[in-house]
């Protein structure tokens, strides 16, 4: 039995359980009493949601984190948004748009009469000022850790050697943006869905340095702009961040171009540990919060509490790297890796109901997703073999997870890490635990290749092949970094044909023969699950519309008097 499951804790268990909660019921009456009193000072209603881990920052350019998401979304638009409940592209701040025959110029006409939240007028000019601000990235800028999405979607910028999927943005006139690509994608429009891509006002931008990042050894310092003064055009603007009370405040724009928010204010809590949480839940210090505790799902609907589950639209990998270790660049070693999980067990142990084993990077509701793909059963000896026939019999990794975090496809981080770890250990692989909080270190070196294996997951953003693999295996020199591999360049320009094939049929054709590839020849991860994550809310909430991509906005809802 491995490090992941060592015997004889089980007394030790139930004492740090009971400490546990007499911590947590603690720190739920000190938020309590601290929510509470956010309630009765802005007078109005105020909704208070439970976030499972801190914003890096507050400008979503540089963010891929679903925690500042969740934030930035309230705030900000961009050209187009997704129909609330589905992942259909709708309009936003572009009423509509055409393409040109090849695919490479699309035009949107804008809507007219919005603001952002300083007062700056919207137009064809500030939508043209984001994607050069994007576009021209230096320095930190275009690392990788930092400008996630553009790299994933767009690719280069204008002062490197990368090709780039952008060749500029043009304003005819105040009411109309062209925006003209190098090639067709297939990414287009969805992709300008990302939150990434939301348009924010060039005024605040420039008056506050949003560009001035400074790397600070694995980490960054983010600008003022993005600490404090985030504008867009959404129906929430920034009001606070009090990083010691680990609390976000936002308040309603009353110049809202749309239909306003119900809410006066809505306060985001940062509450990282999933039982406090649901103390504060319990207590009323909480409306709400996401990624319950499957354990505790039964339990709330019970005590009154509304209990929503999503569609599964995300996957839960078990990460590669092939930078450091040359170990993890012999595809026997990587087939042994995948031999040695027991994705069933952790389905049944460790993931809601609802949640599935996983055989491809992305769900079957996915365009060009093949069933006739190599399986890699949990199969310890058959891994074993692999290790000797590689000459790594001995082969020790280091396995990263993260803390202070719980995402919708890993809602226990801890124990998918132990229960995993054990399979390992159980196949001779000697397992080294590196764990990081989640803005704290874990998610900037993954994101740059310097964890060897590790956990990590993707929601989906748009109904997309590329969206999923297009964007793991799409570049050389990610998380993954397979430029040691013969094959990673291969890989990617794979993805890159078959991102800008316009025939929707040859396109679905050449997905479906790369996720063949992807479990056969290649194997640069493992998937492991897909996972319905579920989010709850007091009975005094309404009008919150559920996402399959957990892109909620918080505008609609309203607290029941």
């Amino acid at each position: 039995m491995g490090v992941g499951r060592p015997p004889g804790l089980r007394a030790s268990r139930t004492g740090r359980r009971i400490a546990a909660a007499g911590l947590a019921a603690l720190l739920a009456t000190s938020l309590a009493a601290c929510v509470q009193s956010q309630r009765e000072g802005g007078g109005g209603r105020t909704m208070v949601f439970g976030a499972a881990g801190a914003p890096a920052l507050f400008d979503p350019f540089y963010a891929s984190d679903g925690e500042t998401f969740r934030v930035t979304r309230q705030m900000m638009e961009g050209l187009v948004g997704f129909k609330p409940g589905t992942a259909e592209v709708e309009p936003a701040l572009a009423e509509d748009w055409e393409s040109s025959a090849d695919g490479t110029e699309w035009t949107f006409h804008l809507r007219e009469g919005v603001e952002f939240h300083d007062g700056t007028e919207f137009n064809a000019d500030a939508v043209c000022a984001n994607f050069e601000r994007w576009y021209n990235q230096t320095g930190p800028g275009q690392n990788a850790a930092l400008s996630y999405y553009w790299i994933e979607t767009f690719g280069g910028f204008a002062s490197d050697d990368e090709p780039s999927l952008y060749s500029s943005c043009e304003a005819p006139d105040s009411s109309t943006a062209v925006l003209k690509l190098t090639r067709s994608s297939s990414k287009f429009p969805d992709a300008l869905g990302l939150d990434s891509f939301s348009i924010q006002s060039p005024t605040a931008m420039e008056k506050y340095g949003a560009d001035e990042v400074t790397a600070r050894g694995s980490s960054f310092e983010y600008s003022e702009y993005a600490k404090q003064h985030p504008t867009g055009t959404g129906p929430f603007e920034f009001d606070s961040y009090d990083e010691s009370n680990q609390s976000i405040v936002l308040r309603r724009n009353e110049n809202y171009w749309g239909e306003k928010a119900k809410l006066d204010r809505l306060v985001f809590k940062i509450i990282p540990d999933e039982s406090v949480r649901k103390q504060e839940l319990l207590s009323g210090g909480i409306d709400g919060y996401d990624f319950p505790n499957p354990a505790d799902i039964s339990g709330l609907r019970d005590q009154g509490f509304n209990v929503q589950v999503r569609d599964p639209f995300n996957i839960l990998y078990l990460g590669i790297s092939q930078r450091s270790n040359p170990a993890l660049r012999d595809l026997r070693v990587r087939k042994a890796l995948a031999y040695a999980v027991d994705r069933e067990n952790l389905v049944e142990a460790n993931m809601p109901d609802g949640a599935e084993p996983a055989e491809l990077f992305y769900p079957d509701s996915v365009d060009g997703y093949p069933e006739d793909v190599k399986k890699y059963p949990h199969d310890p000896q058959r891994a074993k073999q692999l290790l000797r026939e590689a000459g790594h019999q001995d082969l020790t990794i280091e396995f990263w997870w993260p803390t202070q975090v719980t995402r919708p496809y890993m809602p226990d981080p801890r124990g998918i890490f132990n229960s995993l770890s054990g399979d390992l250990e159980e196949a001779g692989i000697n397992v080294e635990p590196v764990s990081k909080p989640w803005n704290g270190g874990y998610i900037s070196d993954v994101n740059q290749g310097k964890a060897e294996v590790f956990l990590l997951g993707w929601t989906g953003d748009y109904n997309s092949p590329d969206n999923f693999i297009g964007t793991f295996f799409g570049s050389t020199q990610n998380q993954f970094y397979t430029e040691p591999a013969p094959w990673g360049g291969e890989l990617a320009d794979r993805l890159e044909v078959a991102d800008r094939e316009a025939d929707p049929a040859a396109r679905e054709e050449m997905y479906t023969e790369i996720n063949r590839s992807l479990k056969s020849e290649y194997l640069p991860a493992v998937p492991l699950a897909h996972s319905p994550p579920a989010i709850v809310t007091s009975s005094e909430v309404e009008g919150l519309v559920t996402s399959p991509l957990t892109a909620e906005r918080f505008a609609p809802v309203s607290l029941r008097q």
